[in-house]
Order: C-alpha cells, then structure tokens, then sequence
C-alpha cells in the first residue's frame, strides 16, 4: 500500500520532537490535509496531544507488544483514508533495548520503510552540528535521513552558522529552523506532558504550534519527502478488531475525564469488537455509574483530582457497592488507586473508593518505570486462552509515582518476571470480581485481554440470570 509517511525522530530525549510533531500535524491539517498520526512505543499522553492536531485517534506501534506485521498493519489500516501519516519516535533515533537496536526508532523506519526528519535541539551548538549529522547518517546507511530540522535556534546568527556548516559538511537539507518560544512548551509534571483531556486550552494551544511551526518549517519539501516513501512492505496480518462484525450485548462502564484518560483507542475497538457497548461516564461530574454489566477505570492523573474525586462522595459509594455485589471490574495504575481507601501525596490525604484494602502513597521518583512481563496465576479471574506447558509471558508497561502502603491480606493475579507491579513480585489484585493492576495492558496479539475481559462480563451475567 503507497503512504504518504515521515517518522519524526531526535538525536537524543528532549530535543522537542513532540511539540514539532503537533505542530507539524495541526499546520498540515490547517491546509486542508487529511493527518494521520502515530506514536513509537507506549505512550498515552503525546497521541492525545497528537489527536487533538490531527482530528483523528492517535495509534500506538510498538516492538515489545506488537509482531512486526501486526505494526505494519496498523500503519496500513489507520493510515486509510488520509494524505500524510505522521510517525513521531521516542528518545533518540538510535536508542533502544538492546545493543543491536532492535527496537529502535531506526528499527521501525527500516520495518516501515519510512523517511526520518531528524530534530535537534541545537541549544549550544554550531559547527558541532556537522559531526553529529555526518554519526547519525553513517551509523546505520540504510537510514534515510532526509532531512533535518533545528530546534531552539536562539538568533538569525545562530541559525545563520548553522544552516552555513550543514551545507558545507553534509547532503541533508535543513527543513525549518524553530526559535526558542515559550509559546512552544506545554506545561509538564512529574509524568511528563501534561494529558490533552486536562489542559482547558488544549486546542488553542494545538493551533498556536501548528501556527509557529508553519512559519518556520517548510512543509511543502516535508509533503514532497512523505511521497518520496516507497509502497509499505506487504505483510499478512490480519486485525480482528477491523474485521469483527459482534453486536453488542454486554454494557461496559468506562471511566474518561480529567483524571481518566489514559487508554489505547484500539483497545476500545477491542472491546466493542468483543461484543462491548462502551458507555462513558466522568468521576468528577457524575453520581452513579451508567446502567452496566461491567466496569473499567483506566489510568491517569487521580492524584491531581482527589480533591474532587473525594467530593463525589455518591458515585464513590455506588462505586464501592457495585464491586461488593460482584460487578465485573478492571482497573489499570490510576483506577487502581481510585480503589484503594486513600491517597497521600505530601501532607494531603483525601478519601478514596475503598474497595482494595491499601492506601496509596505517591513519592517524587518513579516507583514502577518501563516495560513489564507477567505470567498468570490461578488466581486470575478472566477465562484461560489456549494452555500451553510453558507460562505465557504477557507483556505490558508501567509508569507510576505511587506505591501502596497499609495493605492486608492481597489475592494476586500475576507474577511479575520483569517490572514492580504492585511489590515487585506480584501484580493483578483480585478482589470478587475485580482485577486491579499497576501494569498497563495493550489489547495486542502477544495478549487478547478485551475479549478475555468482555467474555468474563458476559459469563457473569449469564450467571446472575440464572
């Protein structure tokens, strides 16, 4: 299949590639364009900034959790319908797992067959530039760098030098040169960017960088560059979430708002492609749960809500109740901290739902940071998938400030072999008909979890019909 596609990668971490990224795609939106944007790696945060620009639900590709057809397809599949498909990478173009860059950024627009536009912040730095593109171009040939684009240019002197030694030194042409703007930034904290769902002015601030970054890149050569990508490399992977035709018949309650947001559009496809009608429903505003048959509280920000999530002393209650009376329950990092009976975090403490027996205890350094492995113990609630001899090894990722604290007797659902999970070696609290985890799971083919989930939902209430 012909994509029109660039993959936006970096020197190294912090180079400003997420905002170039935005920016790039609300510019090329501005013009009219159809943008499709994708994200390397797990993230939850920058898709939703990449969403907003683009109109269109960011998709996530990632080597850990995903077969390297399984990447392909979803590039193939949710880049249908637009002109340019936008890939942003994480870290450095280089950077990866393993020594080989397996993983890598350059791992994936060699998978991909994709052209990298490489950011640099280039704060500091003038003829230094030239042996830094010359390392990247011949570290790994077969990359095709196509050009370059310099961030935090800080007067037309410096940029002036600059663009003087690439062309002196190199072959990659400069595409833009963006000047240190603090109308760029977007506001961070302790988890990084903070999520589009919570800022007020998120699309305000989308259409300021897509503004910015028109005046200062030249998006015409980028769009000349995309076309340039050869025919995506064929492959034989067939998604289940696109071709599933299951009707509804089992209601799932899902949590979105300002605390909750942290989910992966495909795996809300998964859920309704199992046969889940998704009703959404807000933990701040709203005082009962939606009329269900399950529930799932993906992760978020609940320590910069508890205030207000304590103040919704109602849907707290009916919360607690209906897990207590065996609602089928999921939650993930942050909805597993809305469970528990508190969370602290300096000398605040607010009252949380309470059905897990522990408080939560939020800290200035991460506590459980990167990718996890889990193997399933007995203790896990949702139907087995196909038993083989050997533990299935679930991958999945973890991002977390907090650690619980006060605990009583725990029932678990997971091993942990890689990553903290809840204490290092154990993950998957299971409380009746809850499962509650540190781990982020991806509904991918390494971990079927949304039919696994909705199969549950669906065999507990044909039980309580009975």
């Amino acid at each position: 299949m012909l994509i029109n596609r660039l993959l936006i990668s970096a020197a190294h971490k912090s180079s400003g590639k997420t905002t170039l990224s935005v920016g790039l795609c609300a510019a090329f939106r501005a013009q009219g364009k159809i943008v499709q944007a994708f994200k390397k790696g797990p993230d939850y945060i920058d898709p939703m900034w990449l969403s907003r620009a683009c109109g269109r639900d960011c998709h996530n590709l990632d080597f850990y959790t995903m077969q390297h057809a399984e990447m392909l397809a979803t590039l193939e599949n949710y880049s249908k319908g637009s002109e340019l498909s936008i890939i942003e990478g994480n870290k450095g173009l280089y950077d990866g797992l393993d020594i080989e860059g397996s993983n890598s950024n350059a791992a994936l627009a060699q998978l991909t067959q994709t052209p990298v536009i490489l950011v640099i912040n280039v704060q500091g730095v003038t003829r230094g530039i030239a042996p830094l593109i010359l390392g990247y171009q011949n570290f790994e040939p077969d990359i095709n760098i196509a050009g370059v684009i310099l961030n935090q240019i800080r007067g037309s002197r410096h940029e002036s030098k600059l663009r003087a030694v690439i062309e002196h030194y190199t072959n990659v042409p400069v595409l833009g040169a963006v000047y240190h703007n603090i109308e760029l930034q977007i506001n961070e904290r302790h988890l990084g960017l903070i999520p589009s769902n919570e800022a007020w002015e998120a699309d305000h601030k989308v259409a300021q960088i897509g503004r910015l970054i028109a005046q200062q890149v030249e998006l015409e050569k980028l769009a000349q560059i995309a076309a340039t990508a050869p025919p995506l490399p064929q492959h034989n992977f067939v998604d289940c979430r696109i071709t599933s035709n299951n009707k509804p018949d089992v209601r799932i309650a899902v949590a979105r708002d300002a605390a909750f947001g942290f989910y992966y559009p495909q795996d809300f496809e998964a859920l309704e492609a199992a046969g889940a009608k998704l009703l959404f429903f807000d933990t701040l505003q709203d005082t009962q749960l939606p009329d269900c048959d399950g529930l799932f509280i993906g992760g978020g920000f609940p320590e910069a809500k508890m205030q207000a999530l304590e103040d919704n002393q109602l849907l707290r209650a009916n919360i607690f109740d209906a897990i207590e009376n065996g609602l089928p329950a999921y939650a993930e990092c942050g909805g597993l901290m809305y469970l528990t009976r508190r969370i602290h975090w300096d000398d605040e403490s607010h009252e949380m739902v309470g059905i897990i027996p522990a408080d939560t205890r939020m800290y200035k350094t991460p506590q459980g940071r990167g990718y996890i492995q889990l193997t399933e113990k007995a203790q896990h609630l949702w139907p087995n998938p196909i038993d083989t001899k050997n533990p299935h090894i679930i991958p999945g990722h973890e991002f977390h400030y907090s650690a619980l604290e006060n605990t009583d007797n725990l029932t678990f659902a997971y091993q942990v072999v890689r990553g903290t999970g809840i204490d290092g070696q154990n993950d998957g609290i299971v409380y009746k008909n809850l499962l509650a985890n540190y781990a982020h799971l991806r509904d991918t083919s390494a971990n079927h979890w949304a039919q696994r989930f909705v199969e549950f939902v669906r065999n507990s209430v044909s039980s309580s019909a009975e």
